[in-house]
């Protein structure tokens, strides 16, 4: 994710997760994947995630943005959203990714927003937007998180 310390968690998710002893923005984050693409998590609470990730590495052999690199980017801010709205007690996975392409982007930096579509007891779907500096479509994206209890703490 890189820098750890960028991101702006409400206070009230602050509050609910404390005392736990966990690193909020690591166990937030794509972990070691999301550090080697340069993805940085912004904002984050169960209402809206953003995230971005610069287009310069994160390439195919054509030169432009790799679908899998936006599906990251994807999964990663509907997953921090689905694991917030679930809370401490739960632990988001991940079930269905769907991604829809519109436009190749050669450079700069993108920018994914997610909202809920669904938040129930047991699953948490999220819509992702993916824009670039111009505020253009580059995709859309739909992930469906499985809300499991989490394990005890040791």
């Amino acid at each position: 994710m890189g820098e750890h310390n960028s991101v702006a968690f409400p206070q009230e998710i602050i509050d609910e997760w404390a005392g736990l002893g966990l690193d909020l923005p690591a166990l937030f984050s794509a972990g070691h994947l999301g550090n080697r693409m340069g993805l940085q998590v912004l904002e984050a609470s169960p209402e809206r995630v953003v995230g971005t990730l610069p287009v310069e590495g994160n390439t195919q052999p054509y030169g432009l943005l790799h679908g899998g690199a936006s599906a990251v980017l994807a999964e990663t801010l509907g997953s921090v959203g689905a694991m917030l709205h679930g809370g401490p007690g739960k632990v988001a996975v991940g079930v269905d990714l769907n991604c829809t392409h519109h436009r190749g982007i050669r450079s700069g930096l993108v920018t994914g927003v997610a909202t809920p579509v669904h938040r129930g007891r047991s699953t948490a779907t999220y819509e992702i937007v993916i824009s670039d500096e111009q505020d253009r479509r580059v995709c859309s994206a739909r992930l469906t998180c499985l809300l499991r209890e989490a394990p005890p703490q040791s």
